[in-house]
């Protein structure tokens, strides 16, 4: 049965086609127009992902030649109101509380009380049998079509490849499907799915004080939160000046205005410099305890140099914050909080939802590593490198994914020790669909959009892909992954994974468009 919106859809395209192919180049034009600052916006990370706006939809629809107005795209697809697309609305449906595509601003994300995680309207879920007007694509038609995409001398000495039928579980296409590469940053995926099965959608993160009995002694405890901001504006993650409000309000209602501060990061354990060392901007120290990444700038995402000591630097501002509400204290040093400390206050990141889908939009390294030791305590591991990967393991065994080959060295995929295949891609994309797994839908809905937002803002000028295809990067010298989700032109959701490597490297952007092409060819083509 297809559902009447994708029905209407096809009946709509031809038409649509027609109008947009004779207003094209006006179209683009006006995308030429907008697109500095959509790319300058999609760079600019918030604390929860936002959805791309009508103006986006018709730019998008403009590069594909398919639609030439908001009312068209939101009538006739693939784009409805709410960013979603149309044909997975329909298939979807959100279960229970385990947020979604777009959590908003949510009040409460900070404090003694924080809100729920709310759930999304409509996510992607697994879909059945009986979606789509027509076969599943096949494998001999698949091969024709990436068969040559696949020979590219761009992709370097080594790729493989596979494509997953999501309604059905069942790979269509392998290329090399069991052999491990290097991920990159498509590590990230394996990491979402660990740590939102380890911890669950829900779990916020907690930055608290505690006073130590029978003293003047506050600690600070730091518990991982990687979102934890010392910025005016939190923009909905955890304030460490809130904190520093809550606390001073509890120590003058205890008649207490002058105390010695320490800082306790002692929920991870083992080494904090990530194994390609400190002189990179890519993540910071791994420690329990930091404000905004360890940023020496005011960026929120990419790049940027980070502090030598961003857990002494942390509890150094959170010093001067208390100064400022009067509460006196000397510079913090660093000590573990006792079992008997008494709590003065408690701020809370937002849903590791949130998390999840802020990481895979803006391939987030710092989140990615502070998620690996998350799923690490919550799997009853050491909160470390090498624990995290254990924990990973652990929890992408309980799913019953296939995980020969796999190495999981860190959480983010910088260290070329990770190892990967396409089928284990493709069953974490597989499994983050299914009905019974409401709890991984982030992993999902936080991948970027072509040619719209995060890693993928950049990409897909003048490739059919753009707006359709949902995708995780992954980019490292010699190293180039991709892998996500796209809807058919029969409206069969497909997942895929695309890993290459190369010695000597590869040039970079040409490659990413091999794998750019080999995305949209599977948007594109019913191949059946």
């Amino acid at each position: 049965m297809v559902v009447p919106e994708l029905k209407a859809w096809r009946a709509a395209r031809p038409h649509v086609v027609r109008v947009a192919r004779s207003v094209r180049p006006q179209l683009v034009r006006a995308v030429e127009a907008v697109k500095p600052p959509l790319v300058r916006a999609a760079g600019a990370v918030k604390p929860l992902v936002t959805q791309p706006s009508t103006v986006q939809f018709t730019a998008g629809a403009a590069t594909l030649g398919l639609v030439v107005a908001a009312t068209v795209v939101t009538a006739a697809g693939p784009w409805d109101s709410t960013g979603q697309r149309t044909a997975e609305r329909d298939w979807a449906a959100s279960q229970g509380r385990a947020g979604g595509a777009d959590h908003g601003h949510v009040s409460g994300t900070s404090g003694k009380a924080p809100a729920p995680a709310p759930s999304a309207a409509s996510v992607l879920t697994g879909l059945s049998g009986s979606v789509g007007a027509g076969p599943s694509p096949t494998e001999k038609a698949l091969a024709d079509v990436l068969g040559p995409l696949l020979d590219n001398a761009a992709l370097g000495t080594e790729r493989t490849a596979a494509v997953v039928d999501l309604a059905t579980g069942k790979r269509l296409y392998g290329k090399g499907a069991g052999d491990a590469l290097s991920p990159a940053s498509t590590t990230k995926i394996a990491t979402a799915v660990a740590a939102l099965t380890a911890a669950g959608a829900d779990h916020r993160i907690a930055t608290r004080t505690v006073l130590e009995p029978d003293s003047e002694k506050v600690v600070l405890v730091g518990g991982g939160d990687p979102t934890l901001t010392a910025r005016k504006d939190a923009e909905g993650n955890a304030s460490l000046r809130t904190l520093a409000d809550e606390t001073a309000r509890a120590l003058k209602d205890r008649k207490t205005d002058e105390v010695t501060l320490s800082y306790d990061t002692s929920l991870y354990e083992g080494p904090d410099v990530h194994p390609i060392g400190l002189d990179n901007t890519n993540v910071a120290r791994v420690t329990a305890l930091m404000a905004d990444e360890g940023r020496l700038d005011d960026t929120s995402s990419g790049t940027a140099k980070r502090t030598e000591q961003p857990a002494a630097d942390a509890a150094k501002k959170f010093a001067e914050l208390l100064k400022d509400r009067g509460i006196k204290t000397a510079d913090p040093v660093p000590a573990e909080a006792t079992d008997r400390a008494k709590a003065l206050a408690t701020v809370k990141s937002p849903p590791l939802s949130a998390l999840v889908e802020r990481m895979l939009t803006n391939s987030d390294n710092d989140i990615a590593e502070a998620l690996a030791r998350q799923t690490a305590v919550a799997a009853g591991e050491p909160a470390s490198f090498k624990g995290g990967g254990t924990a990973i393991r652990k929890q992408l065994k309980k799913l019953g994914l296939p995980l020969k080959g796999a190495e999981f060295a860190d959480g983010s995929g910088l260290d070329r020790a990770d190892k990967l295949t396409a089928d284990l891609l493709t069953a974490l994309l597989a499994k983050a669909a299914d009905p019974a797994h409401p709890e991984l839908r982030p992993a999902l809905t936080g991948l970027p959009v072509a040619g719209f937002t995060g890693t993928l803002s950049g990409r897909y000028a003048g490739q059919p892909g753009t707006g359709l295809v949902r995708a995780k990067t992954g980019t490292l010298t010699g190293v180039h992954t991709l892998a996500g989700t796209v809807v058919d032109t029969d409206g069969h959701l497909l997942a895929f994974a695309f890993l290459t490597a190369s010695d000597p490297p590869t040039e970079p952007t040409a490659t990413q468009k091999g794998l750019d092409a080999l995305a949209s060819t599977l948007a594109t083509c019913g191949c059946n």
